[in-house]
């Protein structure tokens, strides 16, 4: 019980060691032992996280699971998982099983294919449970190259572009983040982020270069980590590379990219943003704000100016993140908890958005909107499917759609009314972009000629879109399912948050 944090972060890791290192041949009986091994070991990899799960206890605000040795150079190898960390494992092990399923038909390189998802997941678990700045950090960038490597190598016509600029975009703003953690150490002497989030950074005002910097050296570390996380997110206006790196992306890597990949910069305001810099989160909270409600706004407005599919999905879920950094600085109960219950939503249906794209590119090789039409004609379980989830990525009540946006909504509106009104806006625009899609890919008549001969969907395909629809559901049903676990480390973050603001600093209350 004592190394399952470990177990469940470095099995994937050493499952591609083994592929890389014994697995020999490009014939059709490799490619499937390669397929198999992937699936077998994400599907372990998942059953272990269960039992972390059901280990866990959520009353217990601190953190659980610990693993500490000495690492190098006086650093700590240390693992550790709390109330709002614990889930964002869980539906990284759930989503990486149907997304190895999803890409069974992938026929070329598949063992480096599968090589680079298993590496992907096992770093992607890691900056969930990593309690050392420096081995979050080695987490948090190392993620980059599988996925650099999915995009550049089994994307499409643009990938090397689309590669360079996911690459970039994402190093540049950690960059940042990596000074300010060394600025981290020398203040506080540690790099051990429990310790660091009950550090106080000072946060008297200072002047730099003439200006005055009001919040001090917490301002400076803030705006460094929100460099990286906001381009993580990615938030307006860095979220540019986002819709690129989705159109080159094969399926199974824009599935990556948004249910989990995104979800990092998030969970790294949560972690660090909040609880470390409470003065400069306060006094900049209006800034996150109001890019959160433009970009809410303006890319659901672009998505709606969209003619390729995955784009359109891809601008919807900056907006949908767009809700998430509202929600997280709120810096209230239910602000909170809906961010978090957003991310996770989002997951499981922007997951299966991709995957519905997926289903019909692989049988016409195009995603042009225009190309299709009347598909229900001839995909009726497809045209069911798809609509559920276009339903649920709108926010419809008994979906986990709603529940999230709901949540994060009222939590917005008791710190600030406008903003709150701008991003209810975009639940209209939502409903327009998505159901224009519907209606112009699946409604309709059968017109044209290319698709008369389109099959529906395999039974493989069916039990891929099968659990993501189950937690769609639950999710949307019971969502105590997440509330009660998360409820208790998001109410102790808030209590911590708000008692180290200034008795003067106003603007935002805690929400019992």
């Amino acid at each position: 019980m004592g190394n399952l944090l470990s177990i469940v972060t470095f099995l994937p890791i050493v499952a591609a060691l083994v592929l890389a290192l014994f697995l020999r041949g490009n014939d059709a009986a490799a490619q499937r032992n390669a397929k198999w091994l992937a699936l077998i070991t994400t599907t372990a990899t998942f059953v272990i996280s269960l039992v972390v799960l059901c280990g866990f206890d959520p009353a217990n605000t601190g953190f659980q699971f610990v693993e500490e040795r000495p690492w190098i150079m006086g650093l700590n190898y240390k693992l550790g998982v709390d109330g709002i960390s614990v889930l964002f494992v869980l539906l990284t092990t759930f989503l990486m099983p149907i997304t190895i399923l999803s890409c069974w038909g992938v026929e070329n390189r598949v063992k480096e294919y599968m090589i680079a998802f298993l590496v992907l997941e096992g770093l992607m678990i890691g900056v969930f449970v990593a309690l050392d700045l420096v081995l979050f950090y080695l987490f948090f960038e190392a993620g980059l190259i599988p996925m650099f490597l999915i995009i550049g190598i089994w994307g499409g016509k643009e990938r090397i572009y689309a590669a360079f600029k996911f690459f970039l975009y994402t190093f540049l703003g950690s960059v940042l983040m990596l000074v300010a953690m060394i600025a981290m150490y020398r203040d506080a002497g540690t790099t051990d982020i429990p310790t660091l989030m009950t550090h106080v950074f000072a946060s008297e005002t200072i002047s730099l270069w003439g200006f005055p910097i009001v919040g001090g050296v917490q301002t400076l570390l803030f705006l460094a980590f929100f460099a990286s996380f906001a381009v993580k997110m990615p938030m307006w206006p860095v979220h540019t590379w986002l819709p690129d790196a989705h159109v080159q992306a094969p399926t199974a890597g824009s599935v990556v990219l948004a249910a989990i990949l995104l979800k990092m910069g998030g969970y790294g305001f949560l972690r660090f943003s909040l609880p470390m810099f409470p003065v400069a989160s306060d006094h900049l909270s209006g800034l996150v704000f109001w890019m959160s409600a433009i970009a809410i706004v303006y890319t659901s407005l672009v998505a709606l100016a969209q003619s390729d599919m995955k784009k359109l999905i891809a601008y919807s879920s900056v907006a949908h993140m767009g809700y998430v950094t509202m929600g997280i600085f709120a810096a209230n109960q239910q602000g909170v908890d809906g961010a978090i219950f957003q991310m996770l939503s989002h997951g499981f249906i922007s997951g299966a958005l991709f995957l519905g794209v997926g289903v019909i590119y692989d049988r016409m090789h195009t995603r042009e909107i225009d190309a299709y039409g009347g598909l229900v004609n001839r995909m009726p379980a497809y045209a069911m499917i798809f609509m559920f989830f276009t339903m649920a990525n709108v926010g419809l009540p008994g979906t986990s759609g709603f529940v999230g946006e709901f949540l994060t909504l009222m939590g917005i509106f008791q710190v600030n009314t406008w903003a709150a009104a701008v991003a209810t806006s975009g639940v209209i625009l939502s409903a327009a972009y998505a159901l224009w899609l519907y209606r112009r890919v699946v409604m309709g008549e059968l017109v044209k000629d290319s698709l008369r001969g389109i099959k529906d969907m395999s039974l493989r395909e069916k039990a891929v879109m099968a659990p993501l629809i189950a937690m769609t559901l639950l999710l949307g049903i019971y969502p105590a399912v997440v509330t009660d676990r998360i409820g208790p480390s998001v109410a102790q973050l808030v209590a911590n948050y708000h008692a180290a603001l200034p008795a003067d600093a106003g603007g935002q209350v805690a929400s019992e």
